[in-house]
């Protein structure tokens, strides 16, 4: 549990730094397909594999992922049926058949009903995620971040040395 809190204080931090708000929304968008995709697929290793390998915050992407999960649990019979409907089309049999003979293929577990649903749903539900926290995301820091900065408060807490120490620390340490 402290390691979730924790990231949800990191993730606070990151929403109120200077880090780019495009790689915060792709972050939570990979976010969303993980923690949408039940268990451990090859996909879901593909996710990860993009989360190293561009500039996405992967803080976001485990916070979301996270938050997301509760939200599949929730929503495993809309997943199931999605994909009892996909592998129960008839014109696709040959496609499935021919893909689960294939080496790789069978560990995205594409045959299991939740995880195919779960897959076509969240892969296709993405581009709305991203542009959503995206818009959230720059809207979050033009609305409450500029509004706290223009407190007495935070005026006062920035007047002190603990604060110029600190600030004076997060720039020698990048």
């Amino acid at each position: 549990m402290g390691y979730i809190l924790k990231q949800l204080f990191n993730f606070i931090h990151l929403l109120n730094s200077d880090k780019g708000h495009k790689s915060i929304a792709l972050g939570i968008t990979c976010g969303f397909i993980l923690g949408m995709t039940p268990g451990l697929a090859l996909h879901s290793i593909f996710i990860f594999i993009i989360l190293f390998l561009f500039r996405i915050q992967i803080g976001a992407a485990l916070i979301a992922a996270f938050f997301f999960s509760f939200i599949a649990w929730l929503l495993d019979p809309l997943f199931h049926t999605v994909g009892t409907v996909i592998l129960e089309t008839q014109s696709l049999n040959a496609l499935f058949t021919s893909l689960y003979n294939q080496p790789i293929l069978p560990m995205t577990r594409f045959y299991n009903t939740i995880v195919m649903g779960a897959g076509v749903v969240s892969f296709s539900l993405s581009p709305i995620i991203y542009f959503a926290s995206l818009f959230l995301v720059i809207k979050y820091r033009k609305v409450i971040v500029d509004r706290f900065k223009s407190t007495k408060i935070w005026k006062f807490i920035k007047a002190t040395s603990i604060y110029k120490w600190y600030s004076k620390y997060e720039e020698l340490r990048g």
